[in-house]
């Protein structure tokens, strides 16, 4: 593939300096890049073989996996005969070299068949038998078999860019016991087991490996500051100066290494004939005596700019314009725009460019200039900085660029150096677009495929560009299956080219002159949830961004005053709420307009039958809702439409976008012909559409209703995975907005209440007032519920507290005391946030104390709660235990560890802030000097004095307030407005990481380009570690609550963003369920296993059943092949069924169901690709179901696919049977909360995923399973019970006066959050029935039984409070609250005076 032909250019300079008088030479386009015949398959005899026949050697010793993997055959991602490029000669007498080899990609198969050809047709002495095997076709047991009987045949054996760790083992497995009796093993850049294969005579990096030399230190794989590439360049650079010191038969032999390293890279089909050629003369004994006539290598510039027409390659920009301004064929407008190429040179000198052209060609039709620069080594900044600069305005010449390598802008595979290409590009400041070519597949595989693009070019040349900054990953090139050359794909290479131009418009057009199509969600489809976003205020934030456009020069119009006029002018209704039942129509869409602009609306029929539908529709015509104002549009995206069809929530596959939604997307860009289009807030139904996961062709819909407008994607910071499906499949430019500062949740009514008598009961314990105490504080606690959730509260009305001893007394008030810290320091999220309104002083205390109180080995800074811990002479860990246990003294003791922090950081952030309580970048400054070595004022002032914390070590508190210092700077830089603004001049938007800012504070400042991360590196090492302490501590709970039983499998989810932000913690706890630990290889990508022995495990293996979110489906395919493959190998392995209940489960379902015991360990499930969510959520939602068992259905039915890693080309397949067996045996459900913005009730997410009454259903016994919930939202971290969780969220949350007070001072949108969560709570009563009845109690007595609060929800979100009524209604009908007639009759009143209020009917 392009993208690790890129690592080939770590030899040129190796290539260059070790050449012998080689002339370098700029060589005519026409010569060098002149199209190599194709060639033709021979079977001819062969009369004389080099050194004759050689018999077979013993194969290496297979690891455990291998040996239960099977020949497969079909399901493998590509399944081309690489008996297509077998060549066998007529040798006519002639000596028959037989040469063997594997390569990456197919770059070189037409160029080596070209010149083994004309070698054969030609060269009177010697011909050659070639075979050659692509490295991804080995994975098929049949095709390396093969490769295996053609190599104990070989003369030669040739490897090229083998990077993918399974496959390079096998090649090893093969080679290695061959390699003594090959005349020549020649490998170039791969990984180091299989450069240790080199072998030309005494030349050998096997044994090179153990001397004192260059080679010797990097095979011996030290970690070099550069990483593997860095480290290969460092050798093949030394290995010309070791030459003189050699004896002469040894040089000789390396010269020859270093030259065939020239040949290859050279490419041609001359170079590569030469390379034959010598390699056969030097080491193959029947041609040691021939004379030969040899050329020295060609050789090509190492970066320039190309041109498919051009007479040469240049090395000047201003000689490449002279030519390109003087064409005869091609005239262009002066104010054209002008597309920077970046190609690999691999693919000129080899004649593969057929693709390239067919990209400059496409450009250029459309009225587009190009400069195609190309590199040959790994650093492509360095031909973007010399030619895509105009040589005398010294600004940028190009107006975007478009890389058509497909990879990192700097580096190869292993490694890559982000921050160089970064500020390259961000220097060149245009929009950086990297297309993909298709490497791995051929295009009939790609077209068949409904993953799309293979995964490991998903991680290599998709996920890897993210990190520069890069956009549209859109394939532009196939591979022809029988030449292996690359050709252009012409829908998709106009879909490119058109998105380029679009791009390029944006910087030279006028801002009053742009049109901007702002596109806001109504999720679920309501009136009320028009503006839907992930903690956004959204009409706040639009306000603010009109007001920023409108500054910057852009036509706004009559632009509305304030927020709520905004509001009330999509709403169509001056009240904002009432007498309108719909939305304001800006354009109605005849029939016959649609038919003629939308040119895909045929392809809807099957799921929604002849356009204009009865959805966006007045029967007539098709409606699109918002409001323009000037050259700006505000519209309301339509949502899937079938999310009140109980039928259709349980198709299996997601239904195509219906007419209405195709409708609004073709008058964006046909009829409103918006020059971008600025999706607001997380999350539109767009990027969810049906089609391939990534890679999409022309006929995905995400890419047809997208069309050619460019996306700009406002999307929280904290939710990078669902950015990424964005990026990926709607095309979308991210730009990161801040989630809302998060505060303590305190304490309330007898919350509080509990905690002033606890303090009381501490003062008193000793007197004759502590017994009475302590039955109030058991009093209120059973009140408040908590004896629920506290075992240890004695319920029976004649328990007194006078009865017992002190002991006993003191363990029920520190477990009551735990839990009341528990609630009272949980996280939560205030407010929403508006885009561009950085937080204050006082709001940033709680996150920064929250940053604080993680250690941070990387930056070598601990925790803030460990360094005070130390001053009274213990651990945190320590403490953390005791506390969880309840011991009064120490749960006293963290919570003055908690106040220290606080009151520390308070002291510290207060210095920040100016007069209006914002933190002021300036007002950082001032405070700089406390962080000096010999200063003698503290970050944290006095905080500490006169307490026993004041003993604190001073250097390390200053090391850690030094990051907290960089912390707060990074909240101070908001760029959220800034960073629209570049995108819509058409400039470069600086990448950065999503993630959790507590986690990771580099997710600061916002307004940046989100990216994920690199899917090859999780889990990571502190991941595994992370993901052993909550295993250890779930299997331990059901174990004790189980009466000393082990679970025997465990049904968990796996979610996108939960394991970037963690960096793999959930999908290392499947592993280390199963007894499997995940390794790295050599160049420390994750994709190796090693099973743990049943000794070390000290517990049985337990099962699992993986749910993976679609979304986890799309960014992690490795990893769940990895999943797969542990399972498998736990499955496998023969012991005790009391001792391995993946194999007990396995044969059991494999009898059962009549499959091999490989096959029936299937555990690793999520939708259909193209497909997302059970829809349970959409149901529960819509209240569009009718009972349970319809809930439980659409679970089966959608979630019920398999991912199988044996045929991992196949995608996701039907296992229904499968899946209900292997529910059927589950024991507990579980999932994770690792973040403290998102909580159960937060998202529908949680309950749509949640199979605990379907695991219930499907089980012999009817035995509802025990579930979980690990928190790792602290440094504390918990396993709850689902119940206890839901409490927990309840009270911090949807009963909280700090958190409704919060959500109200937001209006419409903070109505519609609150509706939410109790809409979400009702959703866990459906999947789970672990919501306690006094819930919605108490949430009823908060928002019900209050006629102010009734009144405030009315006047700010009448739509949603009706559906909050409702809520309660639904709750009570369906058996999940019982409760008093008074209320439901009041609850049906309040229904129908707000039913009447919405309808305009006046009482």
């Amino acid at each position: 593939m392009a993208a690790a032909s890129a690592l080939a250019g770590a030899f040129t300079n190796l290539a260059v300096s070790a050449k012998v008088s080689s002339k370098r030479t700029n060589v005519v386009a026409k010569k060098a890049f002149s199209a190599r015949s194709a060639v033709a398959k021979r079977n001819l005899t062969i009369s004389n073989v080099a050194t004759g026949p050689k018999g077979p050697a013993t194969s290496a010793e297979s690891s455990d996996e291998d040996k239960i993997l099977a020949d497969q055959g079909a399901g493998q991602y590509t399944n081309v005969d690489p008996e297509i490029r077998r060549i066998v000669p007529v040798a006519n007498g002639r000596v028959v070299v037989k040469v063997v080899y594997v390569v990456l990609e197919s770059q070189y198969q037409s160029a080596l068949s070209a010149a083994v050809q004309q070698l054969n047709a030609n060269n009177t002495q010697v011909c050659f038998e070639v075979s050659g095997y692509l490295l991804e076709e080995l994975r098929s047991e049949k095709n390396l078999a093969q490769m295996k009987k053609d190599v104990e045949n070989a003369n030669v054996f040739i490897g090229s860019l083998i990077f993918i760790e399974e496959l390079a083992e096998k090649i090893v497995a093969v080679v290695e016991p061959l390699r003594a009796q090959l005349d020549a093993c020649i490998i170039f850049p791969s990984m180091p087991a299989v450069m240790r294969l080199n072998k030309l005579g005494t030349f050998s990096m096997a044994q090179l490996g153990q001397s004192k030399s260059a080679i010797a230190s990097f095979m011996k794989k030290k970690k070099e500051s550069g990483g593997f590439e860095e480290g290969m360049l460092k050798l093949v650079r030394t290995l010309p100066k070791i030459l003189k010191y050699l004896p002469s038969d040894k040089a000789q032999d390396a010269r020859n290494f270093m030259n065939s390293l020239q040949y290859w890279l050279g490419g041609s089909t001359d170079n590569l004939e030469n390379f034959l050629l010598m390699i056969s003369k030097a080491y193959v004994p029947a041609l040691a005596d021939m004379e030969m006539e040899i050329a020295e290598p060609e050789t090509f510039p190492e970066i320039g700019i190309w041109h498919p027409t051009a007479p040469a390659m240049y090395e000047d920009l201003k000689e490449y314009l002279n030519w390109y301004d003087t064409r005869k064929d091609m005239k262009f407008a002066k104010d054209a725009p002008v597309v920077g190429l970046v190609l690999q040179r691999s693919h000129l000198v080899t004649g593969d460019e057929g693709h390239y052209s067919g990209m400059v060609m496409e450009l250029e039709s459309r009225g587009a200039k190009v400069v195609p620069i190309f590199a040959g080594g790994l650093d492509f900044s360095i031909p973007v900085e010399r030619f895509f600069f105009d040589p005398i305005t010294k600004g940028a010449y190009v107006d975007t660029v478009l890389s058509l390598t497909g990879f990192a802008l700097v580096g190869g595979p292993a490694r890559q150096d982000h921050p160089k290409a970064i500020d390259s590009l961000k220097k060149l400041n245009v929009p950086y677009m990297v297309t993909v070519p298709l490497s791995f597949q051929t295009t009939e595989e790609w077209k068949d495929s409904t993953l799309g693009l293979h995964p490991v070019q998903v991680a290599l040349q998709v996920a890897l560009p993210e990190l520069d900054g890069g956009l549209e990953p859109v394939i532009f090139s196939g591979r022809d299956s029988k030449t292996g050359k690359s050709h252009s794909l012409q829908d998709r290479a106009a879909q490119i080219a058109t998105r380029a131009i679009k791009w390029s418009a944006l910087r030279k057009k006028k801002n009053v002159d742009k049109k901007l199509a702002i596109t806001v969600f109504s999720f679920p489809p309501d009136k009320g949830n028009v503006g839907t976003a992930a903690y956004l205020n959204v009409f706040g934030s639009i306000f603010r961004v009109l007001q920023g456009l409108k500054k910057e020069g852009y036509n706004v119009g009559n632009m509305p005053d304030n927020e709520m006029d905004l509001i009330n002018s999509v709403l169509n209704d001056k009240e904002a709420k009432f007498a309108s039942p719909d939305l304001n129509i800006e354009h109605k869409m005849t029939v016959k307009e649609y038919e003629k602009l939308c040119v895909y609306q045929e392809s809807l029929h099957e799921n929604w039958g002849p356009p204009p539908g009865n959805l966006n529709s007045d029967g007539q015509n098709l409606l699109v809702y918002g409001k323009k104002f000037g050259n700006v549009f505000i519209g309301v995206q339509p949502t899937f439409g079938y999310e009140g069809d109980p039928m259709r929530l349980l198709f299996s596959k997601s239904a195509s976008p219906h007419h209405g939604f195709a409708a609004y997307y073709t008058y964006i860009q046909k009829v409103f012909g918006a020059d971008a289009v600025l999706h607001f807030g997380t999350h539109g139904s767009l990027e969810f559409m049906p089609g391939k996961q990534v890679g999409m062709s022309g006929n995905c819909y995400p890419d047809l209703l997208i069309g050619d407008t460019p996306n700009i994607y406002y999307y929280a910071a904290n939710n990078p995975s669902e950015a990424t499906i964005a990026k990926r499949r709607s095309y979308a430019n991210t730009i990161s907005y801040l989630t809302p500062p998060a505060e303590n949740a305190g304490l309330y009514k007898g919350l509080k209440e509990l905690k002033e008598l606890i303090a009381s009961y501490q003062g008193l314990k000793d007197s004759g007032r502590g017994p009475s105490i302590v039955n109030s504080i058991i009093t209120t606690a059973i009140t408040c519920n908590l004896d629920k959730d506290i075992k240890e509260l004695p319920t029976d009305a004649d328990a007194d507290a006078k009865d017992m001893d002190s002991d006993t007394r003191d363990m029920i008030v520190g477990k009551v005391y735990q839990k009341l810290m528990e609630i009272e320091s949980r996280l939560l999220p205030c407010g929403l946030h508006v885009v561009g309104c950085p937080p204050s002083a006082e709001e940033a205390v709680a996150t920064l104390v929250n940053i604080a109180g993680i250690d941070r080995e990387d930056e070598e800074i601990q925790a803030l709660p460990q360094l005070l811990a130390q001053c009274v002479g213990q651990d945190i860990e320590t403490i953390y235990r005791a506390n969880d246990a309840g011991e009064l003294a120490q749960v006293q003791l963290l919570q003055d560890i908690t106040e220290a922090s606080r009151a520390m950081i308070g002291d510290f952030v207060n210095k920040a802030s100016d007069p209006s309580g914002r933190l002021a970048a300036g007002a950082l400054g001032a405070f700089g000097n406390m962080f000096g070595g010999a200063s003698v004022a503290l970050p944290w002032g006095d905080s500490l004095k006169g307490t026993k914390f004041d003993s604190i070590d001073v250097a390390a508190g200053r090391k850690l307030f030094d990051y907290l210092r960089f912390c707060l700077e990074q909240i101070v830089k908001d760029n959220e407005l800034g960073a629209l603004t570049e995108a819509l001049n058409g400039e470069y938007v600086l990448p950065g990481p999503g993630g959790d800012p507590i986690r990771n504070p580099k997710v600061l400042p916002t307004g940046k380009n989100i990216h994920a991360l690199d899917p090859q590196a999780i889990p990571t090492s502190a991941a595994l570690a992370s993901a052993k302490v909550v295993v250890d501590r779930l299997i331990e709970r059901q174990r004790v609550e189980n009466n000393g039983v082990y679970p025997e499998s465990i049904a968990l989810v796996l979610w996108g963003t939960d394991n970037i932000k963690t960096y793999g913690e959930s999908l290392a706890q499947v592993m280390l369920m199963v007894g499997v630990r995940p390794m790295p290889d050599a160049l420390g990508r994750v994709n190796k296993l090693e099973l743990i022995s049943l000794e070390e495990l000290g517990r049985p293996r337990i099962d699992v059943v993986v749910n993976c979110s679609g979304v986890f489906r799309d960014l992690f395919v490795n990893q769940m092949n990895l999943l797969d493959r542990a399972v498998k190998l736990a499955a496998e392995q023969d012991e005790p069924y009391e001792m391995n209940f993946v194999r007990k489960h396995a044969v059991e379902q494999a009898e059962e169901l009549g499959l091999s015991i490989r096959e029936a360990a299937t555990r690793i499930f999520s939708n259909a690709s193209g497909s997302y969510s059970s829809n349970v959520n959409l149901a529960v939602e819509n209240s569009s179901w009718n009972d349970e068992s319809q809930l439980q259905e659409m679970y089966l039915n959608r979630k019920s696919f398999a991912f199988n890693s044996d045929a991992p080309g196949s995608g996701m397949e039907t296992k229904t049977d499968i899946f209900k067996s292997a529910l059927s045996k589950v024991d507990v459900t579980f999932q994770n909360l690792d973040s403290s913005e998102i909580s159960l009730t937060d998202v529908s997410h949680y309950f749509d995923s949640d199979p605990t009454k379907l695991v219930a259903g499907v089980r012999k016994d009817g035995k509802m399973p025990a579930s979980f919930i690990a928190d790792t939202t602290t440094a504390n971290a918990q396993v709850r019970s689902l119940s206890e969780t839901v409490r927990l969220d309840s009270r911090t949350k949807l009963l909280n006066p700090k958190w409704y007070e919060g959500m109200l001072a937001s209006g419409y949108e903070g109505t519609r959050e609150i509706q939410k969560r109790l809409n979400n709570t009702l959703g866990w009563s459906a999947t789970s029935g672990q919501v306690d009845n006094w819930v919605y109690e108490d949430a009823n007595d908060v928002y019900m039984a209050d006629p102010e609060m009734q009144k405030r929800l009315m006047e700010t979100n009448p739509n949603s409070f009706r559906k909050m009524v409702a809520n309660f209604l639904e709750a009570n009908g369906r058996g999940y609250w019982e409760t008093s007639e008074e209320n439901i009759e009041r609850l049906r009143n309040l229904y129908m005076e707000v039913e009447d209020k919405i309808e305009g009917v006046e009482n």
